[in-house]
């Protein structure tokens, strides 16, 4: 893949749709002190807005992604993209910890098709060799915009009001909308991609099983369930770093809004790291141990759970800065984790139900990252974060050998 490659502007477009869909995202969570002083709301009325859009997310991800499978990532990701900016602006009006819920859980329904879309997009783009390296890079564009959010909000928060910083995060899908809708095309039908190029990319992709599955189906396959129940186990870890970190570092660490602003970030740009570093080290693990494309993906998978245990250990620290480089190893072992078993989800299932499929393990993610933050809300301001903390290590660690008993589920193309 060449910097004048179309699959790498591909790559850059639906990178860039990330960053701004994690954007709109984040907002809320380093606006969170500031909602909860100016609205009144409380630790546990905070985790149900929270709740608001991990329901409505957990719910249209295989919605959203059996829309894009039947109408097509063209007009399906700009469709979901525009939705997302302007829920993202409505936040600006909320009044209480009630309306701002039915904002977020707007928003949810939107933005939910963002990681089936950019699955399917790679997985049409890409060939099996460079399918973790791609999805590295699109992964790393969920921890970027949590990187660029704590700048930019916190920034335009303290000149302008929390509202304003609403505004402004969620507009910036709409440029990308209108750019995707009349960009982007499948090889097949791209005229910017040369014959070359389209041939390296269908060449390099094995073939799978057919496609249009239905739901049920693909829900009472054992290969989905060996994704899905480590998604379950992992994703609460994202959820509390996207979340539930500002409110972590505000009241159990002392810093303010500008010195979150300074430094929330670093345990997202580590996340980048780890995202981009996981999708390379899988194939360097291939060739250099031998290993088939499904057992390299585990190997790097079961290195990452390890080193979750440093983020939970973030809640017995007694300094801001050891607390935030804790988390920053686990942001980096996330990510890393969270770019293979997407990779598995677009390896093992067709093309034409990568979108939905992807939709559907995403769902199992954000069910678990649901119930965690709702506990998080109950239990933070009565034990404190170090205990639950303490849980993220553990469910990662508990996937990885979930991971290993079914790897034979996993075998690529096993009828």
């Amino acid at each position: 893949m060449t910097w004048r490659s179309a699959r790498l502007r591909i790559l850059l477009l639906v990178m860039a749709g990330t960053v701004i869909n994690y954007i709109a995202r984040n907002t809320l969570g380093v606006l969170a002190p500031l909602l909860q002083h100016d609205l009144a709301i409380s630790t546990a009325q905070y985790s149900y807005v929270v709740g608001a859009f991990q329901l409505a997310y957990t719910l249209m991800q295989p919605i959203g992604g059996m829309l894009i499978d039947r109408i097509g990532l063209t007009a399906g990701f700009a469709l979901f993209a525009l939705a997302w900016s302007l829920a993202g602006m409505a936040h600006g009006a909320a009044r209480g910890w009630f309306s701002l819920a039915a904002c977020r859980a707007l928003l949810g329904m939107a933005e939910a098709v963002a990681i089936p879309a950019g699955m399917k997009t790679i997985g049409e783009w890409f060939p099996d060799r460079e399918r973790s390296i791609a999805t590295g890079w699109f992964n790393a564009g969920t921890a970027l915009g949590a990187i660029i959010a704590p700048v930019i909000v916190a920034t335009v928060a303290r000149v302008w009001g929390w509202q304003a910083a609403f505004v402004l995060t969620g507009a910036f899908g709409l440029p990308f909308a209108a750019v995707w809708y009349h960009w982007y095309r499948s090889p097949q039908q791209a005229g910017y991609v040369t014959a070359a190029e389209r041939d390296t990319i269908l060449a390099g992709q094995r073939p799978v099983p057919a496609g249009n599955t239905a739901l049920l189906a693909i829900v009472g396959s054992a290969r989905f369930w060996a994704i899905a129940v480590p998604r379950f186990l992992t994703e609460p870890a994202w959820q509390t770093f996207n979340f539930w970190i500002p409110l972590f570092l505000v009241r159990e660490r002392g810093l303010d809004l500008a010195h979150m602003a300074l430094f929330a970030w670093v345990p997202f740009l580590a996340a980048d790291f780890g995202g981009v570093t996981g999708g390379y080290f899988a194939p360097l693990v291939q060739r250099r141990f031998n290993l088939s494309l499904e057992g390299s993906r585990i190997a790097v998978i079961a290195g990452g759970a390890v080193l979750m245990i440093a983020p939970g250990c973030a809640g017995l620290v007694a300094g801001p800065y050891a607390a935030i480089a804790l988390l920053a190893v686990g942001g980096f072992a996330h990510q890393a984790i969270s770019v293979l078993i997407n990779t598995l989800s677009a390896d093992v299932f067709p093309k034409s139900d990568i979108a939905k499929a992807n939709g559907l393990v995403g769902m199992a993610g954000w069910t678990g990252g649901l119930l965690f933050s709702l506990a998080i809300g109950q239990l933070a301001d009565r034990i404190g974060y170090a205990p639950l903390f303490g849980c993220l290590g553990l469910f990662d660690l508990i996937g990885t050998v979930w991971l290993f008993a079914m790897r034979r589920h996993l075998i690529l193309h096993e009828a």
